[in-house]
């Protein structure tokens, strides 16, 4: 070994060489994709991390490194000198090196390997448990390869940006102290009896103080940890970059993001987004409007489906005739009907007559609402003269209803209108999920390719409080240090429930990719929020002790964003799951199958931790 490690350095990776190294002497070092023993001669695919290099050995012109070669089995790790020369009619334009190959004439084996359990290629047939706990088979992968060099371009992307434009990276803890609200943390025991520490979900509240700090512009790519049920989505560990400004408003905290994006993209994709965006914003759209139209905060927009919300018109017309809306206009009926009041909602989705679908496939799309709570979903085939046919509703609805609803559908002959009715949230989740299935099983959204890969937008203006649990009750959508805007601070206490604010997400092809908020930096505004959320000064004290404190020191006006950084690397590499993108990542239980964690410990440590068991 000591031939080819101290003397023999590796000259090129098995990816770099081409034509024009024709004839130079080379060193190369890798594992062995295969072999193929052809009598004389023996042809090895080689591979590292760039990609592949086709290597021969000939009998007639080395018979030691032919011998050698001979004993080579799939991902043995070899070394090897020789000369490269061209292919000529047997090249392979489908290989980046396909052009070359090098002739061995000295070769060691490093190391030999077991059989692996499934071949190191693309795709594979073994399950994803087989292939997380041998994930280090499962990462020589050239697709896993390509994923987390994507990932390592999107970080040093993001540093040279962030430090371009004057923000300063800092270190903030993971073990802090547990504050009840949001997440559930990981608790981690102390050497202090009794006493943890918690891992840090996110780094709020230190970014902030770092602003009272007087430092101005902070960045962070930051590991952070939830104790929560996991999705394709959702890691326990996940990471963020985290970024925090002074002296700031919303437009300015839009600008370095998009600034960020228009580089992650051009430098990880060599994708131009000022071709789709020229003037180098994204395009905005207001919550109320969001929900409205597509049932969740974070629509993708590639595809023009939407919601109609019926709801003031089912009012107007008395119900229309059908018997199951009728108590929902009889609630309004002296005319006192408000958008943000009713907790019973109408939408409609209107399907354009040339993406027709038979009755089999609509009972199926009431199956699948049915699946999320719903009590069913009704429809209405629009006909020639505006009549509803192969509806449930055809014989009792008014023409005035009728009518209406197709003109607020934009409904036109052949159209299929679909409607459901019931508790607002519920009405919008099922809505807005069976927009996206079909989008997809009607083929609405377009592929990668089609100059509509990357639909970007900022969703803004959301309300600061939301429904507690008990109706009657309010709690903070985001958390309660977000700003409101200056036109509903007199409204907090008075009409929460008509309190917007300065929080905001940035949403890529139905996915949240980024989101913020300006924060609060009076006391007495924060003051008006904590009461409107019922928690009293003694309360907050308890939570928020150290940060209320640093806020009373001169805290200067300040926002920020975080980005989920696994979802941009998921998104980027177009793959399906974080497990795509994160090198040693957890199972859907959160175990790692590699490793065997979590797993126990014993007596002895525990009473060293002074933990007892129940």
């Amino acid at each position: 070994m000591a031939r080819f490690i101290d003397e023999l350095k590796r000259s090129h990776t098995c990816g770099e060489l081409r034509l024009s190294d024709v004839d130079a002497e080379v060193v190369l070092m890798g594992w062995v994709q295969r072999t193929r023993d052809r009598g004389g001669v023996i042809f090895v695919d080689l591979r590292d991390r760039d990609g592949l290099t086709q290597v021969t050995f000939d009998k007639s012109e080395d018979e030691a490194a032919f011998t050698i070669a001979g004993q080579l089995r799939s991902e043995y790790v070899i070394a090897v000198r020789g000369t490269v020369r061209d292919r000529g009619e047997q090249r392979n334009d489908k290989m980046p090196t396909g052009g070359i190959e090098v002739v061995g004439h000295e070769v060691e084996i490093l190391n030999t390997a077991k059989t692996p359990v499934f071949p190191i290629q693309e795709e594979v047939n073994a399950t994803e448990e087989t292939r997380l706990a041998h994930r280090y088979l499962d990462l020589r992968r050239p697709i896993l390869q390509r994923n987390l060099r994507m990932r390592a371009k999107a970080y040093h992307a993001t540093r040279n940006v962030l430090a371009e434009h004057g923000f300063i990276e800092v270190e903030t803890p993971y073990l802090v102290k547990y504050t009840p609200g949001g997440a559930r943390n990981f608790l981690v025991p102390s050497r202090s009896p009794g006493n943890f520490y918690a891992l840090a979900e996110s780094p709020q509240l230190f970014k902030q103080l770092l602003m009272v700090a007087g430092y101005d512009r902070y960045f962070q790519i930051v590991r952070c940890f939830r104790d929560e049920d996991l999705r394709g989505d959702r890691q326990p560990e996940f990471t963020q970059i985290d970024i925090e400004m002074s002296f700031v408003n919303q437009d300015d905290v839009f600008s370095i993001c998009e600034k960020l994006v228009f580089r992650l993209w051009k430098e990880v994709l060599g994708v131009d987004l000022s071709e789709r965006y020229p003037d180098g914003t994204f395009p905005r759209l207001r919550f109320e409007d969001s929900m409205r139209l597509y049932g969740n905060d974070k629509p993708d927009r590639r595809f023009d489906l939407h919601h109609t919300d019926l709801t003031a018109l089912t009012v107007e017309h008395a119900g229309g005739g059908i018997g199951m809306l009728e108590p929902l206009a009889a609630k309004f009926a002296d005319g006192t009907y408000r958008v943000d009041l009713p907790e019973e909602i109408v939408k409609a989705m209107r399907v354009p007559a040339d993406h027709p679908m038979s009755r089999k496939q609509v009972d199926e799309l009431e199956a699948y609402v049915k699946t999320m709570g719903a009590k069913g979903l009704g429809r209405a085939k629009v006909g020639d003269d505006g009549a509803w046919t192969q509806s449930p509703f055809a014989k009792q609805v008014t023409d005035g209803f009728r009518l209406a609803v197709n003109e607020a559908c934009g409904a036109q002959p052949g159209d299929l209108i679909l409607l459901m009715f019931g508790d607002e949230q519920l009405v919008h989740t099922c809505m807005a999920n069976l927009r996206l299935k079909l989008g997809k099983d009607l083929g609405l959204i377009p592929g990668f390719g089609s100059g509509d890969d990357w639909n970007l937008l900022w969703v803004v203006d959301p309300p600061l409080f939301e429904r507690g649990e008990q109706k009657d009750t309010w709690v903070a959508a985001h958390h309660p240090f977000t700003r409101p805007h200056d036109a509903c601070v007199d409204s907090i206490t008075s009409d929460p429930g008509t309190v917007l604010c300065h929080r905001y997400d940035l949403v890529l092809n139905g996915v949240e990719i980024a989101g913020g908020s300006i924060r609060l930096h009076d006391s007495e505004v924060q003051a008006k929020v904590f009461s409107a959320i019922g928690l009293s000064e003694e309360e907050a004290k308890e939570k928020f002790s150290f940060l209320l404190e640093g806020l009373q020191h001169g805290a200067p006006p300040h926002g920020g964003i975080a980005f989920g950084f696994d979802r941009l690397a998921m998104l980027l590499t177009e793959s399906e799951s974080l497990r795509d993108v994160l090198a040693f990542p957890k199972t859907a239980r959160g175990n790692d199958l590699m490793t065997g964690a979590p797993g126990p410990v014993d007596d002895r440590q525990l009473a060293d931790l002074k933990i007892k068991t129940v």
